[in-house]
């Protein structure tokens, strides 16, 4: 007798899954398996870095420039705009740099809480740039970090300084960004291009709307940069927006400044009063 073929459970059909008909499915992929490995390594709450996937560590960068400076920018005029090109990612490591000693002092800090589960974890895209630098923070000071990577034709590929267990790969934006924004205690916009404004953005709105109803804190890194990029101001001018939606997010311009600010926002809005003193200095009597 013929062996009688055994035909396939839905779930187990690629066909149908990878189909315009499950697109549904797959969406809420999206959504649960990020929810499982959250709540697997009790990550209660996070602080998300934003940036480009372009800037390069103060050595990478130098190291790219160093290849071109010895070339007579008169030699042709593609070899003189990589020049240029090189000479401007040594000035914009500067953010690449800051980002890595931000993301340390942030995660050394929530280290020192003693709570059940992991607080105020570092969040990124989990791609190259400031999304590394951010990663790499994190990994230095002997913590965890959270990787939400996209799937793009282009520069996108995890980092090395995610965590196996939570590097997580998107295929829809949408879903990624919600899973930025829905354990978000405090996010840092590091100077990028579209994705990061478009990231940005998105957040401010979510905020100025109400669909985000808890106390995050919004920072924009580096005021020049942003000023120069986005004028502010003229929304308010044009009568585009309120003044008082200004007060959605705050200017940093130094590691210090953005370290304090998101810390003493913490602690006034998401720490407990036993959490609160451990974060204190401690004062050894002789």
């Amino acid at each position: 007798m013929p062996k009688k073929k055994t035909l396939l459970k839905a779930y187990e059909n690629i066909d149908f899954l990878n189909s315009s008909d499950a697109r549904i499915i797959r969406m809420l992929s999206e959504f649960l398996e990020p929810q499982s490995k959250f709540r697997k390594h009790k990550v209660v709450d996070t602080i998300v870095f934003f940036g480009s996937a372009r800037l390069y560590s103060r050595r990478d960068a130098l190291a790219e420039y160093n290849k071109f400076k010895t070339i007579n920018p008169k030699t042709t005029s593609a070899l003189a705009e990589k020049l240029r090109i090189a000479q401007h990612r040594v000035q914009l490591s500067k953010y690449y740099e800051d980002a890595v000693e931000l993301s340390r002092r942030l995660t050394e800090w929530s280290m020192s809480l003693e709570t059940h589960a992991r607080r105020f974890i570092i969040c990124t895209g989990g791609g190259p740039g400031l999304m590394e630098a951010a990663n790499k923070g994190a990994k230095l000071a002997g913590g965890y970090s959270v990787g939400l990577n996209i799937s793009i034709p282009f520069e996108q590929y995890v980092n090395k300084y995610v965590p196996k267990d939570l590097r997580m790969e998107f295929h829809y934006f949408f879903m990624r960004k919600f899973w930025f924004a829905y354990l978000a205690k405090a996010l840092i916009a590091f100077p990028g291009g579209f994705g990061t404004m478009d990231e940005l953005f998105e957040i401010l709105t979510l905020v100025q709307t109400g669909k985000i109803k808890k106390k995050l804190m919004v920072i924009i890194y580096d005021e020049k940069y942003w000023k120069d990029m986005v004028k502010f101001d003229l929304f308010v001018e044009y009568g585009m927006i309120s003044k008082s939606d200004l007060n959605i997010f705050s200017f940093c311009n130094t590691v210090d400044e953005a370290f304090n600010l998101i810390k003493n926002h913490f602690e006034k809005y998401y720490l407990t009063e036993k959490e609160k003193k451990q974060t204190e200095p401690k004062i050894h009597l002789k």
